[in-house]
């Protein structure tokens, strides 16, 4: 008889490792509040590219108190942020670490992933009572460093990509916007990805749109300070009802799973294409099965879908709450749903899948 791991004795040495484990846990779920707090007070700004510091000296050039600085310095080494050197009792940023906590123009920039982690968390006692009755809680709902926080970690990789290689992969897609096109970002938040086309092809013209007044808002402003206000437009619309067209172009970045109704919201993006348009959608990279998805990246996607994506389509009409670890065949099933004669994968990044649907 096969004995199952209910049946298995306990294992004293697996107990302890596991909870050990946890230990770790416990300071990777601390440690993302003191990202977050590095980074809204300077403190990897002030380290990058300085060399070995003192606490007093870091506290000096960042501006804040020294006493906390030390304590938050000691953290940082313990956990491999920053290194120590016991012998001067300094403290220095290795230029990998300065790389990915400092340089917001390097796709590997972290801080935003760490915000919105850090938003997430702030939320979860609301999420753990939802769960209670299966209510879910609006995106509008959610403390301000979860709509930060999820701009500015999704905005490095739309940088290193969308202009370089994912619309190039749609086919004709680029041609047409340097001639002249119309293109709808949907779910657009912060109007990152919209500006971003918008500064690369001057001659087309683009009309960015969320339900989210707050974010809109903050694209709006955004676009002026870019210049590109006099050819891009920021409304308040919901996915399955936005305005315009025909469109060349329809855009959805990570967010056709958060929707309530994106068969719904398919239709209608069907319905504002030009015969001879495309729809790309960019969605968390993911398998279709959950063996697929168990390693670093699907940890966290599975993580955030708990606690932000699956709650954000619940609290909408239908709710069909897809997950951020949907995979390409559930994607498949929701655009040839609404009627899209051609789906097909087209890009790929270790977050991002990238699909290009035609009618």
């Amino acid at each position: 008889m096969t004995i199952t791991e209910e049946q298995r004795e306990l294992d004293p040495d697996r107990l302890m490792a596991f909870v050990f484990n946890a230990v770790g846990e416990v300071g990777a779920t601390l440690n993302t509040a003191l990202v977050v707090m590095g980074d809204k007070l300077g403190l990897y700004r002030a380290m990058a590219g300085a060399g070995r510091l003192t606490p007093g000296e870091v506290a000096e050039r960042a501006g804040v108190a020294e006493r906390y600085v030390r304590e938050w310095l000691n953290a940082q080494a313990a956990g491999g942020y920053v290194e120590y050197d016991p012998d001067t009792g300094t403290y220095s940023l290795p230029p990998e670490q300065t790389v990915a906590l400092t340089d917001e123009s390097s796709p590997a920039y972290l801080p935003g992933f760490f915000q919105i982690a850090l938003g997430s968390v702030l939320d979860s006692p609301r999420i753990t009572e939802a769960s209670k009755t299966g209510a879910g809680i609006g995106w509008h709902d959610h403390v301000s460093d979860v709509h930060e926080g999820c701009e500015r970690f999704f905005r490095p990789g739309y940088n290193a990509n969308l202009v370089s290689s994912w619309l190039p992969a749609l086919d004709g897609v680029v041609a047409k916007l340097e001639a002249g096109a119309t293109v709808a970002d949907v779910g657009c938040g912060h109007g990152a990805s919209t500006i971003l086309m918008a500064q690369a092809f001057p001659r087309s013209t683009f009309t960015g749109s969320d339900y989210h007044a707050g974010s809109i808002a903050v694209a709006r402003r955004r676009a002026k300070e870019a210049g590109v206000d006099d050819r891009v437009r920021f409304e308040v619309e919901p996915a399955g009802a936005y305005t315009g067209g025909p469109y060349n172009l329809v855009t959805m970045f990570d967010c056709l799973h958060d929707m309530g109704d994106p068969v719904g919201a398919a239709r209608h993006v069907l319905s504002s294409l030009a015969p001879d348009g495309t729809w790309m959608i960019v969605e968390p990279a993911a398998g279709d099965r959950v063996e697929d998805n168990l390693n670093p990246v699907g940890r966290a996607y599975y993580a955030f879908s708990t606690l932000l994506c699956t709650p954000s389509s619940l609290a909408q009409d239908v709710g069909l709450a897809l997950g951020a670890q949907a995979g390409e065949a559930r994607i498949r099933n929701v655009v040839t749903s609404a009627g899209f004669g051609s789906f097909q994968r087209v890009a790929e990044t270790p977050f991002n899948l990238v699909y290009e649907a035609r009618p």
